[in-house]
């Protein structure tokens, strides 16, 4: 593979003697090196839009979103993914990481990305459907594993789309075929090559963006309250509450009332206290809303 092209290889102008500097410049350049960061994914903005939008709608018809990735996006693929059941009662993300068997940061977990034929395997062994929705994250754009993954996607045809939605989260030119491309190029890392540094940073934005918009577009916030996260703990439990009061100027007993008759269930409870309704009311027009908790509380008022 040729790397002398892309500019995640390239040399940070000005940090040829990083390794003389005092401790505080090293820590300096790191942080303010990030400044690139911020640029990159706000000029990416429409693009992250137009993929939440698409993705919004293929999981309301039935579909997953299957991320998949390797080395340090690929962890970032599996800690986003990791995240959308407990914020928002969503267990249809799903992460795929070369070498998730293998030790983190070890030898043969590197290795694991360049097996172009284990990234299409595991795409197939989860017998996609046309309202999937495959992500690939790759720095460089290249990775054999996710190429390949995202070529095995391509291949699908079945369900009400004629093949899943692809998309590549990338921070150089992504030359294979994809519906979607969220390109945010950071430039040079302070440590030549280190894509867990800037171009790290910048997957994790547009994750983080991607995932909320999505989840938002399909009503699983009430405004910017958490009001379709899942309770698992006495933590939750007591955002749960305040959840419900700021929601719905409900008092702290009204909250713990809704959410016991709900069975914890937060979107649930909103829509009983903020439409006055019953526990079974709410629950049925959440199931007639596809979960949209606005329109739970709206649509028959």
């Amino acid at each position: 593979m040729d790397l002398a092209g892309l500019t995640t290889e390239g040399r940070a102008a000005g940090l040829a003697g990083l390794d003389r500097l005092p401790t505080v410049e090293i820590v300096r350049a790191v942080v303010r090196g990030h400044a690139d960061v911020l640029e990159a994914v706000a000029a990416a903005e429409p693009a992250i839009a137009a993929l939440a939008d698409a993705a919004a709608e293929r999981m309301d018809a039935g579909g997953r979103v299957i991320y998949v990735g390797a080395g340090s996006g690929g962890r970032l693929a599996l800690v986003d993914a990791a995240e959308w059941g407990p914020t928002f009662s969503e267990d249809h993300a799903i992460a795929l990481v070369a070498g998730i068997d293998e030790i983190p940061g070890s030898p043969a977990e590197a290795a694991a990305e360049d097996d172009a034929q284990a990234g299409a395997a595991a795409i197939r062994a989860l017998a996609p459907r046309g309202e999937d929705v495959v992500i690939g994250v790759t720095a460089s754009g290249r990775t054999p594993y996710v190429v390949s993954a995202l070529g095995a996607a391509r291949e699908v045809d079945a369900g009400r789309h004629a093949r899943p939605l692809t998309a590549a989260i990338t921070c150089a030119p992504f030359d294979a075929p994809a519906d979607h491309r969220i390109e945010t190029p950071v430039g040079p890392e302070v440590i030549s090559g280190s894509t867990r540094l800037k171009a790290g940073t910048a997957q994790k934005l547009v994750l983080n963006a991607f995932s909320t918009a999505t989840m938002v577009r399909r009503g699983r916030t009430y405004g910017n309250l958490m009001a379709g996260m899942r309770v698992a703990n006495e933590k939750l439990r007591a955002r749960a509450v305040r959840v419900c009061v700021l929601a719905t100027d409900c008092s702290d007993a009204e909250a713990r009332r809704a959410l016991e008759q709900a069975d914890d269930d937060v979107a649930q409870a909103v829509v009983m206290l903020a439409a006055n309704v019953d526990a079974a009311t709410a629950k049925a027009r959440l199931n007639a809303s596809h979960g949209a908790i606005r329109a739970a509380v709206e649509k028959w008022s």
